[in-house]
Order: structure tokens, then C-alpha cells, then sequence
């Protein structure tokens, strides 16, 4: 008898969330990686989502559920969930949480949450997107077998969000699978106008963006040939960035607000960064900042429960977790780290080293082994 680990695959399908399809399709190919004997995996995916799944190479079947997306988020969300049923395992909230029997049918359902910003910081998500992620959390207190969470800080957060009690396993997250810096990694980052030597700022809010930029603000003032460079997503309209940097001292002409809908763009522009600053300190994976270490890309970071548990050793953690943010201090680390040759070298090489404790394939092993001891 063939155990099927049945994998939602929603986010491959439906990209609403860049970073979480990159990682479902990322787990999902490591989970067929590493098929224990007797085993396969198969997708189950909404109607019309079954082209993206068949990209994955490996999987033993694609089940086409019978709603489309939107239908299939409603019918779950509501308890609807026809044919439900197997070891299934999802990489976000999205799936049939409903009753069933382990013990005598074997069916199993594991979900993954990633951001509690839905809970201790809503006012940063839309409203609609708030609700959703509350309501399938309800559903999976009372429902899922087991809840994945990426840090043991999630862990702790969500326990005392929660009565999910030791249903809840950490297994981490990764960078993409293909992480190499593009050999034209030089000729894309021009592509798309930036200068050669640049500060990166990550973080997923306008607080974020602020922060970010005021951090780089001194190391600009230190280095004139520095420039400050901005994803627009998710820190929105360029203007409205350009407004805050103007409120730093950072002059329009030495900020530029890019957009990377191409992985090699984006891989070029996190790679060629003389510093990255992840400024969030909510509670939420830093996709961003775990990609900036397989690239070896020095990072400067204010101390939280999530990035201090994930970055570590490889970079340069401001603060104490539970303390006020020291911007001074904040500003000091980025100025070092993009102005001294010295530091910027050890920084990389810690980040390059530290980025060996994330891998798809460890994770995927340790959601096997979840599934197996449920």
C-alpha cells in the first residue's frame, strides 16, 4: 500500500504571494525529493491550477479540486470540503479543516502559518486579509492535526494565542532553491538603473521603509557615491517613498524605488548591495533577509524574536529583542558595515555560513517525519 502525501497547492497555482508560492513550490520539490519508501506526493490544487503543479517534476498525480480559487477559499473557510480526506499538508491556512478520523481513516491535515501580523499587528494588513487568516486559524485550532510554524518565536506567540497546545512544530523556511548570483548579475542591476554601489532596504511596511531609510540615511552622508534602493513592493508608491527618505535627508536623486518581477533581477539587486537592512521587527518570515544570506549579502538588522532567532551570527543584530529600537546604534552598524571593506568581508562570510542551516530539503525531511509520527 502507496502512503500519499497530498500537498495544497494553492500559492503555485494562484501566485497572491510571491515569496509563499516560491516556497510551496520549493518544499513541494524537495518533499519529492526526499519520498520515503512506500510513499509519493500528489497536488491537490484548485480548478485550473493544474498546469503550474505539473511543472513540478515528481509528483504522482494532480487532483484537480471542483472550484476554482476563489470558490475553494470560500468553501473551506465556511467548512465545505467535499472529498476531503488522506495526509494532507499545507503550506499556508488554505485547506479542508474539517472534521475527520486519524486513528481509524489515517487522514491527517497540517497547516503553516508564517505571519501573525493577522494578530498582533492587523492595522499593517488589509482588513479582508485579516479576517481570512483568523478564521482559518479558528478552524485549525479545532481541526488540524498539527500547525507548522517557521521560528520557535512564532511558536511561543501563537501558544499564547492559542489552545493548540503541542500541535505546533517549528520547521524553518529557506531562500529559493536556486540562490546562485546570476553570472550578468552586474548588467541587470543597470538594467534596471541602479548605480554600482547601493544600501538595500527590505521590510513590509511603510514603518519598515522609514526605518529602513533613516538607517541608511548617515551611511549616504559618509560615502557620496552610495545611493539608497527600495523594492515597491511591498513598500508602495515611489512618491510616497521618496517622501520618506526626503524626511531623512536622503535626496531623490540618491533613492530609487525598483520593482523585480523577474528571481534574477531580484537575485542581482539583493546580491549586489554593499548592505542589506531588514528593519521589520514584526512577526513574520524575512524571505528577503533569508535570501540576502545565501547570497552572502552583509546584514544589518534591529533585534527581534524572529530575525535574531534566524539571522544569528550572520549579521549584525541591533538591541535587545524585547528593548526600544537604538537608532542610533542601528545607524552606526549600516555606516560600518557599507563604508569598511573589513567588515563588509566578515559579514558576507558569516552570512554565506549561516545560510547553510536553511534548506528546503531539511525541511521537507522534518514534514515527512511530522507526518509519520501523526
Amino acid at each position: 500500500m502507496v502512503a500519499t502525501l497530498r500537498v495544497v497547492l494553492d500559492q503555485v497555482a494562484v501566485v497572491a504571494d510571491r515569496d509563499l508560492a516560491a516556497a510551496a513550490r520549493d518544499l513541494t520539490d524537495a518533499l519529492v525529493a526526499t519520498t520515503p519508501d512506500g510513499c509519493q506526493v500528489e497536488a491537490l490544487v484548485p480548478a485550473g491550477g493544474e498546469d503550474a503543479a505539473r511543472e513540478i517534476a515528481g509528483i504522482a498525480q494532480v487532483k484537480k479540486l471542483a472550484l476554482p480559487r476563489r470558490e475553494l477559499v470560500a468553501a473551506w473557510q465556511a467548512g465545505i470540503a467535499p472529498a476531503a480526506g488522506g495526509m494532507i499538508h499545507s503550506p499556508s491556512l488554505l485547506a479542508p479543516l474539517v472534521k475527520h478520523d486519524r486513528v481509524h481513516d489515517l487522514d491527517q491535515t497540517v497547516v503553516t502559518v508564517w505571519d501573525l501580523r493577522p494578530w498582533l499587528a492587523p492595522t499593517s494588513l488589509p482588513k479582508s486579509a485579516v479576517g481570512w487568516q483568523k478564521a482559518m486559524l479558528k478552524r485549525a485550532v479545532k481541526h488540524a492535526d498539527a500547525v507548522v510554524v517557521p521560528t520557535h518565536a512564532h511558536a511561543e506567540r501563537l501558544a499564547d494565542l492559542t489552545k493548540l497546545g503541542g500541535r505546533i512544530r517549528v520547521i524553518a523556511g529557506a531562500p529559493p532553491a536556486d540562490s546562485a548570483v546570476p553570472f550578468d548579475a552586474a548588467s541587470r542591476t543597470r538594467g534596471v538603473g541602479l548605480p554600482a554601489d547601493y544600501v538595500l532596504i527590505g521590510g513590509l511596511s511603510r514603518e519598515d521603509t522609514a526605518r529602513g531609510l533613516g538607517a541608511a540615511a548617515d551611511a549616504l552622508d559618509a560615502d557620496t557615491d552610495l545611493a539608497a534602493v527600495v523594492f515597491s513592493e511591498p513598500a508602495g508608491d515611489p512618491a510616497a517613498v521618496g517622501d520618506l527618505a526626503a524626511a531623512v535627508g536622503i535626496p531623490e536623486r540618491r533613492l530609487h524605488v525598483v520593482s523585480a518581477s523577474d528571481d534574477a533581477d531580484r537575485r542581482s539587486i539583493v546580491s549586489g548591495a554593499r548592505v542589506f537592512i531588514e528593519p521589520t521587527r514584526s512577526p513574520v518570515f524575512p524571505w528577503l533577509a533569508i535570501e540576502a544570506l545565501a547570497l552572502g549579502t552583509p546584514i544589518v538588522a534591529p533585534a527581534s524574536p524572529v530575525v535574531s532567532e534566524l539571522i544569528a551570527e550572520g549579521g549584525l543584530i541591533i538591541g535587545d529583542v524585547e528593548g526600544p529600537l537604538d537608532g542610533s546604534a542601528l545607524s552606526e552598524a549600516v555606516t560600518d558595515a557599507a563604508t569598511d571593506s573589513e567588515t563588509a568581508t566578515r559579514l558576507r562570510v558569516l552570512a554565506a555560513d549561516r545560510a547553510r542551516s536553511f534548506s528546503w530539503l531539511s525541511s521537507a525531511e522534518k514534514v515527512w517525519q511530522l507526518h509519520a509520527d501523526l
